[in-house]
């Protein structure tokens, strides 16, 4: 696996072995980059049940001011850890290693803002994504940005509800067995 574009392109990254994650594919990593283009400069990322950390480190490497990292596996902390380490990052990311909703939890107390965040639990946790997404639509007037997107990638064969709350889908992608289902505030232009 290796960074798609940026500042660390061609970097190899590594990623725990086993079955408690499953890595975003380098296609569907730069489909979603592709997507997001014009909002990655700058922007506060958070990227939940992370894995390998890959898509945070891509959108860091693409100019992302920031990003927070959610995992809770031990051997995918530890490859997060190992891939910030060997880019050398001195700064402008976090990892919350206990869960996802500790993380959040954690930026709504803090007042930390996000402009993008990816999801991406593992497939058979449907009740993940419904968690998560209530969580962010019941909290977004202190942890979504004003024009933020959530992306959340999942089994193409298992489509998510079409809102959570005030987070409407605007869009979906399919790419071989994956999708992202993006959302956006209701009042707000789709993704």
């Amino acid at each position: 696996m290796r960074v798609i574009g940026g500042k660390f392109r061609s970097r190899v990254l590594q990623s725990s072995r086993g079955l408690a994650t499953r890595p975003t594919s380098d296609r569907l990593r730069e489909t979603l980059f592709n997507v997001l283009a014009l909002r990655i400069e700058g922007a506060r990322f958070v990227d939940l049940y992370a894995g390998s950390g890959a898509v945070g480190i891509e959108a860091l490497s693409r100019g992302a001011q920031f990003c927070w990292f959610a995992e809770k596996a031990p051997a995918a902390v530890t490859a997060i850890r190992t891939n910030v380490a060997a880019l050398k990052l001195q700064g402008g990311y976090a990892i919350e290693d206990r869960s996802t909703g500790r993380l959040l939890q954690g930026m709504v107390k803090n007042l930390h803002v996000a402009d993008i965040v990816f999801l991406d639990p593992p497939y058979e946790a449907a009740e993940d994504y419904s968690t998560t997404l209530s969580f962010l639509a019941q909290n977004q007037a202190t942890l979504l940005a004003e024009g933020a997107v959530v992306i959340a990638e999942h089994s193409r064969k298992k489509p998510l509800s079409e809102s959570y709350g005030n987070l409407v889908r605007t869009r979906v992608l399919e790419q071989g067995d994956a999708a992202l289902s993006f959302y956006s505030l209701s009042s707000l232009s789709p993704a």
